[in-house]
């Protein structure tokens, strides 16, 4: 069964539809492939897939530890390469609301390296992850 619908809109814009919850998204190409800008790239998903992901991740991890983790927060830069165009580098910086024992930060950042979206990137993508531990 499907998980998600998406529909060319035209324009360089599509319209992503979440079949089980009903959520949409749009895409927009960016400004510097021809694009508007005025929503998220299918790039700027990827790179926002990893952070969701490692945030996820980590607090399904935390959840099982008794660790305290609402609040956190990531900031993802994405680094975009030519010929062919891709994403080389996703790079996630993340800021916690408090400070973990030795053992919290090892459970924290293996889940994070972990999840399911950084193991199935490309070698290629460098992952570029500063905890701030």
């Amino acid at each position: 069964m499907a998980t998600i619908h998406t529909t060319y809109l035209g324009g360089l814009r599509t319209e992503a539809t979440h079949l089980q919850s009903g959520t949409k998204i749009i895409t927009d190409a960016p400004t510097d492939n021809k694009g508007k800008g005025e929503a998220f790239s299918p790039t700027d998903l990827l790179a926002e897939s990893l952070a969701g992901c490692m945030l996820t991740t980590m607090a399904i991890a935390a959840d099982a530890h008794g660790i305290e983790m609402e609040g956190t927060e990531c900031e993802v830069t994405k680094v975009m390469a030519a010929s062919p165009r891709r994403v080389a580098e996703v790079i996630t910086t993340f800021k916690f609301p408090k400070e973990y024992t030795d053992k919290e930060k090892e459970i924290l950042s293996r889940a994070a390296l972990g999840c399911p979206v950084a193991v199935s990137l490309h070698p290629d993508v460098i992952k570029t992850v500063d905890f701030g531990f």
